[in-house]
């Protein structure tokens, strides 16, 4: 198996000039995508995965592969190392990515923090950031052709869209004006065509997309509807094309997958966008031409032997890792996890997680548990609101058991109900197989002590999203290891497979 096999669970290049969306099935959120001569990059949101704030690249703006991640670890407060409590549904979002005069910039705000507007000669990085004197939420970095740049800035809760003027080195704010207010306005991008600039708006609280035109960036303003949900999403804009063509990209909230990105042609009439075709116009259609013909199908990297001595880009930690407890050179061509200390599933470090895939998706595991030490818990399963699991627990003697746990995050807390348990027979090797799928939101766990012959535990368990609970993602495959106490027991994994499932629901039509 290659280390970045192709799973090809969704398709969106239908291998005859079209499309279909979304063009990721996976947790995307927060697009931010921009054009460099013939190449595309997408910038999305991690909240408080590491490496964090992934970056996409394209030839087509259908067919993306994994190119770099903004940070190797987030900084600035204990609860990024899971000191003290937790950063779930904080970290890094919202990203405002630019290109100009030959370097790549970033705008991010740090929940909590002030604005950092990040800068590098290669997509891929080193990058390093100036930090403001403030924090803008969602900022839309524009930067003019002469080099002047400016951040674009609003809050669901107020709506006031205020516009910040940055200095010649975007490290300093030298200026603040409001220029614009739309209720429940936030996720603001600006770009520029003809006479005219365009700022797109999120409105979160209708789920809709709006356009705001001016022939100045200090206004005035004036303000359509675009497209909502019902009709293909609620935050994104518009990228060109070498042609002069526009196409936009749009964020969808989309059940337990979490958030998808769908694309669309866009139209012009009388100088405003329009979603769609002229055939069927203000929605994002299913089904389209590509935007750029020809080119070969790729998509982000899924299945995993471990034979790098780096970890592949589709794969994060829930929070920054404890080094010393993973590796992937003690025994070459395996990830080595050590237990990290904590008293829970949802408290430990060291969960190694990447994006559920949808319509519907198997993942397996293969696992050595013969060093596991007593009181291990080590697995594998789904991560999110519901985190469903089966976790390995050693015990004195080298003897295991497997339990079948499903752990909820509420507002009140995190709470953990055991599904039912197995007894383990003495094995060299152990695979671990959980199904999800997307059309039902429900998941399910087996397991195997030869690959062939599987048994089923605790069954059906629900997938959900919700911004206050959770992650603040769609859900997630993860692979753990924790102990109540230091331990001198690991866990290796030989492989990761994921692979498509006949989804139990048809595709919806929009």
């Amino acid at each position: 198996m290659a280390t970045a096999a192709s799973a090809q669970v969704w398709r969106s290049d239908q291998g005859d000039g079209t499309f279909r969306n979304p063009v990721l099935f996976a947790d995307y959120p927060d697009p931010d995508i921009i054009r460099v001569g013939s190449d595309y990059y997408f910038a999305t949101t991690t909240f408080a995965n590491t490496p964090g704030i992934t970056i996409l690249h394209s030839r087509d703006l259908v067919n993306w592969t994994l190119a770099s991640h903004l940070v190797d670890r987030l900084e600035g407060k204990p609860e990024y190392d899971l000191k003290g409590g937790n950063a779930y549904r904080h970290g890094l979002y919202a990203s405002s990515l630019r290109y100009h005069a030959g370097t790549y910039y970033l705008a991010n705000t740090p929940v909590g923090q002030k604005t950092r507007i990040w800068y590098a000669k290669d997509v891929r990085g080193p990058w390093r950031y100036h930090e403001l004197e403030r924090e803008a939420f969602d900022p839309g970095l524009f930067i003019e052709p002469d080099g002047r740049a400016y951040l674009a800035t609003a809050s669901t809760a107020d709506g006031t869209i205020t516009l910040l003027t940055l200095d010649k080195a975007l490290a300093h704010v030298t200026a603040s004006q409001k220029v614009h207010y739309i209720k429940g306005a936030e996720g603001s991008k600006i770009i520029r065509r003809g006479a005219y600039y365009y700022m797109f708006n999120a409105l979160p609280p209708r789920l809709a997309l709006s356009v705001s035109r001016a022939r100045s960036l200090f206004g005035p303003w004036e303000t359509r509807d675009q497209i909502d949900d019902k009709t293909g999403g609620h935050q994104g804009a518009l990228v060109d094309l070498p042609d002069g063509r526009w196409f936009g990209f749009v964020m969808e909230d989309s059940g337990a997958i979490g958030r998808m990105t769908n694309l669309s042609p866009v139209f012009w009439q009388d100088d405003w966008p329009v979603w769609g075709t002229r055939e069927a116009s203000g929605r994002v259609p299913r089904r389209a031409a590509k935007p750029i013909p020809g080119g070969a199908f790729a998509e982000p990297a899924t299945s995993d032997d471990f034979g790098k001595r780096t970890l592949g880009l589709q794969w994060q930690w829930n929070h920054n890792p404890e080094l010393s407890r993973w590796s992937l050179t003690e025994r070459p061509g395996w990830l080595r996890l050590k237990p990290t200390v904590a008293t829970g599933f949802w408290s430990a470090r060291n969960t190694l997680v990447q994006k559920g895939q949808g319509p519907a998706s198997r993942a397996e595991v293969k696992l050595d548990i013969r060093h596991l030490a007593a009181g291990d818990r080590c697995g594998f399963g789904t991560f999110g609101q519901f985190s469903g699991n089966i976790t390995v627990q050693g015990a004195a003697g080298g003897k295991a058991t497997l339990a079948m746990e499903v752990t909820e995050d509420t507002v009140a807390g995190a709470r953990t109900e055991v599904r039912a348990t197995a007894p383990l027979p003495r094995t060299e090797a152990l695979w671990l197989r959980t199904d999800m799928d997307f059309t039902t939101d429900l998941a399910r766990m087996a397991y195997s002590v030869d690959g062939r012959r599987w048994t089923g535990l605790g069954g059906d368990f629900p997938l959900a999203f919700a911004w206050r609970t959770g992650t603040f993602q769609g859900e997630q495959l993860a692979l753990f290891c924790y102990a109540p106490t230091e331990s001198r027991g690991w866990l290796d994994v030989d492989r990761f497979t994921l692979s498509a499932l006949p989804p139990a629901k048809p595709e919806r039509v929009r």
